[in-house]
């Protein structure tokens, strides 16, 4: 089992047939957390429990973390240089206690059920203990957003 970080192969596809809105307000993106036995990468299709058909893959739920993970909010698309890309806010858990190697991106309102967007690794295991864990995204710049699009 392993977490690569990668963009959806399916997403690159539905991207192209309109499958996914990150226009404020349109569609719903969640971001899910995974324990190092889950199996992410760029064959990822949609949301599961147990990516890879490991057991107990999705972190349990805790404090304010539930199954299927948290909404991602303030969605914002922007062009720069010819670089297209999406900004998240950062995303807090409060009152937790767990381990997580790494997160799905995926979009609820897509016709693909929980179709996969990004899988991403945090690099190695990350804890929380009775406190809060946040996925802090990097800057919206055309270098280092979380999805860009370049020619």
């Amino acid at each position: 089992m392993a977490i690569t970080q990668a963009i959806a192969n399916s997403f690159k596809k539905q991207l192209l047939e309109g499958e996914h809105n990150f226009g404020t307000g349109d569609d719903k993106f969640k971001i899910a957390l995974y324990t190092s036995s889950a199996t992410l990468n760029s064959t990822t299709t949609a949301y599961a429990t147990n990516p890879g058909g490991g057991a107990n893959t999705e972190v349990a739920n805790t404090g304010q973390y539930a199954a299927g993970g948290g909404l991602l909010v303030n969605s914002v698309t922007s062009i720069t240089a010819g670089v297209a890309r999406v900004d998240f806010a950062d995303r807090s858990f409060t009152g937790v206690t767990l381990t997580a190697r790494g997160a799905l991106i995926y979009n609820t309102s897509a016709t693909a059920t929980n179709a996969a967007v990004a899988a991403l690794d945090f690099g190695g295991d990350k804890t929380a203990t009775a406190g809060v864990f946040t996925i802090q995204f990097p800057a919206a710049t055309s270098t280092a957003a979380i999805l860009r699009i370049s020619g």
